[in-house]
């Protein structure tokens, strides 16, 4: 299915956004009233049933992202400006109650280590058990019926046995998916995985985002991917987002995104993966692994301009001064660089 065509559409025939996310800042506190900025102007909507992968460097600001579309920040973390619309309200004006209600009945965050979510001496039925009592979901004989419905969505076979067993006995992907019943429980509309497959090996992350796809076409559940492999959304995302130095970049539909990268930190990311890993604008090839040359901006020292032009081999005179806003190029694809500014 065209990925123009996924999710649920609005009685004009329009995509629904169920997430509205407008002009976005983050910054953290630090010592003698400093502050740094990791989350710089951030726009997009997420579509009701799609698989948004969002992409970059360590340190680009995905996590921060991912924290900030639940009101979660760490201590120091600031919201500066912008919004996060779901379901007709700003999160960021939600009670403490409402926000209970949002986190996990609504929208559920994913965390990339599940040795750390899991208690290690609850049984698995009881941790996902735990999650519906947090949020008064029905009798203890619902919770448990709920409790069975979601371990067999997420383990198509040995559900009783996985129920049972304590986070020890269990590898590295089953772990991974306990966590993603966990979420599922209450049943949100919005899964945010935040480098859920980071620590799993190849054929194991591919399973897990096979569940993410089985998910959101039985549920209509919207997936917000945050990874540092853009290999991993290739025939997988639905759109692409791109973030630099807490900025996106580009955004665009996955595949567009993949075979014709239009912003140089796009294009030159793609041409970090290995060769033993292909996309569209990296194909299989025999050569010494590529690198980005220099350093992304310092935390808290972003420059005036563009933020990639010390690194870019396409920088124009004019990158040094002004900083690029998005520009829709074709079939909604939109990149924030001064090449393709009208």
């Amino acid at each position: 299915m065209d990925w123009e065509a996924r999710g649920k559409s609005s009685a004009n025939g329009e995509l629904s956004s169920i997430l509205c996310v407008n002009g976005l800042s983050v910054s953290y506190s630090m010592r003698r009233s400093l502050s740094r900025s990791a989350i710089v102007n951030v726009s997009f909507e997420l579509h009701a049933g799609e698989i948004l992968g969002v992409i970059g460097e360590s340190g680009s600001g995905k996590s921060t992202l991912a924290s900030s579309l639940l009101n979660l920040l760490p201590p120091g973390g600031i919201i500066q400006r912008g919004s996060i619309v779901f379901g007709g309200r700003n999160i960021l004006d939600a009670t403490a109650a409402e926000l209970r209600t949002i986190r996990a009945q609504n929208i559920a965050l994913i965390n990339q280590e599940p040795s750390l979510a899991l208690h290690p001496t609850m049984r698995v039925r009881d941790q996902v058990d735990e999650v519906l009592a947090a949020h008064a979901y029905g009798s203890k004989k619902t919770r448990h019926e709920r409790v069975r419905e979601v371990l067999s969505c997420v383990f198509s076979r040995e559900a009783e046995r996985i129920a049972s067993s304590y986070p020890h006995q269990l590898s590295g992907g089953q772990r991974q998916r306990v966590l993603i019943a966990m979420a599922l429980a209450c049943g949100p509309s919005i899964i945010i995985a935040d480098e859920a497959t980071a620590s799993l090996d190849s054929a194991t992350q591919r399973k897990i985002l096979l569940l993410f796809d089985e998910l959101r076409q039985k549920f209509n559940t919207a997936v917000i991917l945050i990874t540092h492999n853009p290999a991993l959304l290739a025939g997988f995302a639905d759109r692409l987002l791109v973030l630099y130095a807490g900025r996106v970049v580009e955004l665009g539909p996955a595949e567009t995104v993949l075979h014709s990268p239009l912003h140089p930190y796009t294009r030159a990311l793609l041409g970090c993966l290995p060769p033993s890993v292909t996309t569209p604008a990296s194909p299989q090839r025999k050569t010494k692994l590529r690198a980005i040359t220099g350093e992304s901006p310092g935390k808290g020292s972003f420059l005036p301009g563009c933020q990639f032009e010390p690194r870019c081999s396409e920088r124009l005179d004019a990158c040094r001064r002004r900083e690029p806003v998005p520009e829709l190029t074709n079939l909604n694809h939109w990149v924030s660089c001064l090449k393709h500014c009208h």
